[in-house]
């Protein structure tokens, strides 16, 4: 055997493994955008397809165990399991994406700069976000909502304060790794400004972290949320919602355990669903322009 062919058999070899990776990876990454998608079905058109009305009491069939006119079966109060799970995807999945969505903007903008500029500006960001960690995010939460009040856009907003600093710690460390990189200093010696820097030659080599940072604060707040509304912090009584329903109908694990496990599965399916994207979507990004 040559020394040339010894250089390049490893690299034949570990080409059919990781094509093997890729196709098993592939109908797990196929299923997750399926679950994702049938929720952001279920989050804008629930009132449609639900079979009937969330709301609807049947007081003569309470805990009824799964049929042909009730799939899910009913709940303590005769209603439709099945259409509550689907009318509760709308706070399952607009809240989380609402405190994903502006903590992505602030938490990159903050982190941006001050891993950009770095001196007075980096201190004083970074000593706000070692303060907010210190924080216990689930006691400022349920304090919040004592004292003002239980609320589910109010534990929406709280969420977004307490998830900034998050992105904000991680954005930055990614940024500070890409300062010493030639582009950057090119830009510079160029005399290109400041914030163009930021925003069209750092940040796009930023972007698969802050992608799949994202799709993690998605997934962290809707466990977060579905945790408060199991707290009975949050929508008010009979609203449908999955964390709500897990809380209302623990009792019926015994009689009609579907009424409890449904909403459950939803919630770990969804949030599992979301971070195999941002893992698929980082690998995705950070190939672009790899040999292949």
């Amino acid at each position: 055997m040559t020394a040339s062919s010894a250089l390049v058999l490893p690299e034949e070899l570990a080409q059919p493994g990781r094509r093997a990776r890729r196709r098993l990876r592939s109908p797990v990454i196929w299923l997750s955008f399926v679950i994702m998608a049938g929720v952001l079905v279920m989050a804008i058109f629930g009132a449609l397809l639900a079979p009937q009305n969330p709301a609807t009491q049947h007081l003569a069939i309470v805990t009824a165990p799964p049929s042909g006119a009730h799939w899910l079966g009913t709940d303590a109060l005769g209603r439709d399991v099945f259409s509550r799970v689907i009318a509760g995807a709308r706070t399952a999945f607009f809240g989380p994406l609402v405190i994903a969505a502006a903590s992505f903007l602030l938490g990159n903008l903050l982190g941006l700069f001050a891993g950009y500029r770095g001196g007075l500006a980096d201190s004083l960001i970074m000593r706000w976000v070692d303060f907010m960690w210190s924080l216990p995010a689930l006691v400022i939460l349920v304090v919040v909502a004592g004292t003002v009040g239980s609320s589910y856009w109010l534990a929406v907003a709280v969420l977004i304060v307490l998830t900034v600093p998050f992105d904000t710690r991680v954005i930055r460390g990614a940024t500070l790794e890409q300062m010493p990189r030639p582009y950057v200093e090119a830009a510079k010696t160029l005399g290109v400004p400041r914030w163009k820097i930021m925003l069209f030659h750092v940040w796009p080599n930023v972007s698969p972290v802050a992608v799949a940072n994202t799709c993690l604060v998605f997934a962290g707040s809707l466990v977060t949320l579905a945790g408060l509304e199991f707290l009975g912090l949050g929508l008010p009584p009979g609203t449908p919602d999955w964390g709500l329903m897990l809380s209302q109908n623990e009792a019926l694990l015994f009689t009609n355990p579907l009424a409890t496990i449904a909403p459950g599965v939803m919630i770990v399916l969804t949030a599992i669903a979301m971070n195999l994207i941002g893992d698929w979507l980082y690998e995705q990004l950070t190939s672009r322009g790899a040999v292949r």
